[in-house]
């Protein structure tokens, strides 16, 4: 029996978009940790509480989602023109795992008003009243993102009116700006087209469209899934069987991508890609009983997050959804009426959301060159996490 005595390590848990995390100054974790690599994973994996057999995360911060099993790092950017450096770790529940293949976008609202409150963006760039532009180096996916932090008397400014549905509560709202958001020096469609048939055995063959644009993710149309397109969070997630199914589609398409050799890989990269299915407007009640006509969204959008239906819309899924819609002939572009679109607004089980995003066709190759959408974010909590001393 271990009797070592708890460390305590400096950290704030943040609410970012429709996502929760706990947030860490790189300088503040145990010098072992400081880099990546098994000692950083395990401390991770110990504050939020993984693995748990129980799936629930109990005996530590997270909650048993994946959109609160995440953990954060934030460092002064060794980037030029940036002004810090954001790590990503998505902790698995069940698994001992923390994969750093992606992006969250939702949390990425956080970055910047964490950033300031650390004093790791330069004072004469935060106005007394105004808007703080924070430059992010988003270190997975190797990309810019620009949030614009609103501030009042020098200080983040959190509270607000702005409602963003997945949200119980308002506050102010956070534009955050994803730059270039398709996969660099690399098409934005992996496989060379806009649509692909995927070939799935034991399940079908789908038309999908597969995009790597905010982060991989795989459309498939939901008449073709035999979905209505409006489900909710329980018409998944409850059945094993659709959850089986999705999850095959989802290592087949990242074999097609090329994001993995081997559909057995996909296990060990629950992260990404991400699946979503997609149809034309239609009315539907959202998981808050809030109703949606067809005229007030573009299409509908389901996007399952580490194995589960996603209870509103990740923030990257949204950007490959907007850069989607963008070019004419992919599934999201199509359920959104086709032709030339700059932004849509589309529903998800929480409600709507609108992403705007501008793309080029250059000499036969689709790229975005920035992608928009509002979040908000807030401070829950702020002082230390403790975990045993020889977990790692």
């Amino acid at each position: 029996m271990s009797t070592a005595p708890q460390i305590k390590i400096p950290a704030t848990y943040m609410r970012g978009g429709t996502s929760k995390g706990v947030f860490f100054n790189l300088t503040d974790l145990p010098a072992v940790a400081q880099i990546p690599g098994e000692a950083r994973d395990n401390i991770l994996l110990r504050v939020i509480g993984s693995p748990d057999p129980y799936g629930k995360q109990t005996d530590g911060m997270g909650g048993a989602t994946s959109s609160t099993s995440k953990t954060v790092i934030i460092a002064k950017s060794k980037k030029d023109n940036h002004d810090v450096d954001y790590l990503f770790g998505q902790v698995a529940i069940d698994k001992p795992f923390v994969d750093w293949s992606g992006n969250c976008g939702n949390l990425t609202a956080a970055v910047g008003s964490f950033a300031i409150s650390q004093g790791l963006v330069d004072a004469e760039k935060i106005p007394k009243n105004g808007i703080a532009v924070v430059r992010i180096w988003q270190a997975n996916i190797q990309k810019t993102i620009i949030a614009n932090v609103p501030i009042t008397d020098g200080e983040v400014q959190e509270t607000g009116d702005f409602e963003l549905d997945g949200v119980t509560f308002p506050a102010a709202e956070v534009a955050v700006e994803f730059m270039n958001p398709s996969a660099e020096g690399e098409s934005m469609f992996p496989t060379g087209n806009l649509v692909d048939d995927l070939d799935v055995p034991g399940i079908g063959n789908f038309k999908a469209t597969m995009i790597n644009a905010g982060i991989p993710t795989i459309f498939i149309n939901a008449e073709d899934l035999n979905y209505e397109g409006t489900e909710l969070q329980d018409d998944i997630n409850n059945d094993d069987k659709a959850l089986l199914m999705f999850e095959k589609i989802r290592a087949h398409g990242a074999v097609k991508m090329g994001l993995i050799k081997h559909i057995e890989e996909a296990e060990s990269r629950q992260h990404t890609p991400k699946i979503a299915f997609v149809c034309p407007p239609k009315a539907y009640t959202t998981s808050s009983n809030k109703t949606i006509t067809a005229d007030d969204i573009d299409l509908h959008v389901r996007a399952l997050s580490m194995g589960k239906l996603h209870h509103a819309m990740m923030g990257t899924a949204a950007v490959a959804i907007g850069a989607a819609a963008a070019v004419p002939g992919t599934l999201v572009n199509l359920a959104a009426g086709g032709g030339e679109r700059q932004a849509v607004t589309f529903g998800h089980p929480s409600g709507t959301l609108k992403v705007g995003a501008e793309a080029i066709d250059k000499d036969g190759e689709w790229t975005v060159l920035k992608a928009v959408m509002s979040r908000s974010a807030r401070i829950l909590m702020e002082g230390n996490v403790r975990i045993p001393s020889d977990c790692f």
